[in-house]
């Protein structure tokens, strides 16, 4: 998969799941400050995420440091990678 593909996949939950409008969502837009999720929502978040990806990312610890959605994308780009090796 594509990093062009996982970014738009992840912007697609964020879109549908959030109702967040797609011009907001640039790389450098904080999760909390910029798009509003709360604890609940990224709860949410990580569910949409596992199910449009295919993976286990609940008790992954390096979902804590996700603040802006670049590091959603990297962080996706990076599971992808170790689920394929």
């Amino acid at each position: 998969m594509t990093r062009e593909e996982i970014v738009s996949i992840i912007n697609t939950v964020f879109a549908e799941s959030f109702e967040i409008e797609p011009e907001r969502l640039v790389p450098e837009a904080n999760i909390f400050l910029d798009l509003g999720l709360d604890s609940l929502d990224t709860v949410d978040l990580v569910v949409a995420i596992q199910k449009r990806f295919a993976v286990q990312i609940r008790d992954d610890e390096r979902v804590r440091a996700i603040r802006t959605l670049a590091d959603v994308y990297a962080f996706i780009e990076t599971i992808q990678k170790e689920k394929g090796a």
